[in-house]
């Protein structure tokens, strides 16, 4: 691999590991801004969180990767579950909304050997020296983008034909643009895949989604499990003599037939 293709592979990855981690905390992008700034470990703009996750932002001055690495080091320092240390939580005293979101969920950035990451490892990610800390490594790869949004129209529809659940899951589903409604309805009635890309972007609302149906409480199934669950389904729904799968599709449609 050459620099190039180094450093685009590292921003990849530094702004999927700033997008788990949000979505494992549930913090918005609030959070460690107000942090940095109550704490003044250094500066850190929503702007900046936002095109990381993008991967739009090429070339971020030394600051933030410092502020981002003295966050996560005092969070692994003072943060458990027992909730927050009592000097931590005294510092934040006069800022109640920040207080409440760390106490809520404050989960640090660790490496495989358990240590917490500082900024000089989260500076190695982001150019691409270092890899990504395997419990935060939930990429998904292109090829496995088409059985995933299979696997994902089979369980939001459990099993049952798009035009019978339509409306109910569209309700649940929370985003307003219409284009990721018309390409979400698209994928449930299997007229398209998602991309890996895509369906990295929707991980959060369609977590959502089995929320508002009543399904999975939004606490109750991280990112990392939904989509390892959507990982299994897809598995097996690939699985040779799998049901009706195994059969040839107009010995299927006769079996229907003579069903009715």
């Amino acid at each position: 691999m050459d620099y190039r293709s180094e450093l685009e592979a590292g921003r990849d990855a530094f702004g999927h590991l700033i997008k788990v981690w949000h979505e494992r905390n549930a913090w918005s992008q609030r959070v460690l801004p107000a942090l940095a700034d109550a704490l003044d470990l250094g500066r850190v703009h929503n702007s900046q969180l936002s095109n990381l996750r993008n991967r739009k932002l090429a070339s971020p001055g030394p600051e933030l990767f410092v502020a981002l690495g003295r966050i996560n080091q005092l969070l692994a320092q003072s943060a458990g579950p027992a909730g927050l240390s009592g000097g931590l939580a005294e510092q934040l005293a006069e800022q109640p909304e920040l207080l409440a979101a760390l106490q809520a969920s404050a989960l640090p950035l660790l490496a495989d050997d358990g240590s917490a990451l500082g900024p000089a490892q989260l500076f190695e990610i982001f150019v691409g020296l270092r890899p990504l800390p395997s419990a935060f490594d939930l990429r998904i790869q292109a090829s496995e983008a088409a059985g995933l949004s299979a696997a994902l129209a089979e369980l939001f529809t459990a099993g049952r034909p798009w035009r019978l659940c339509r409306e109910q899951v569209l309700a649940a589903y929370p985003a307003e643009k219409r284009q990721r409604r018309e390409r979400f309805a698209e994928v449930m009635a299997g007229q398209r895949d998602y991309t890996a890309e895509e369906l990295d972007g929707e991980l959060g609302d369609l977590r959502l989604t089995l929320a508002a149906m009543g399904a999975a409480a939004e606490e109750e199934l991280s990112a990392d499990q939904f989509l390892e669950l959507l990982r299994q389904k897809a598995r097996l729904l690939l699985q040779p003599g799998s049901g009706d799968q195994a059969l040839d599709l107009g010995e299927a449609i006769r079996r229907e037939l003579q069903a009715g």
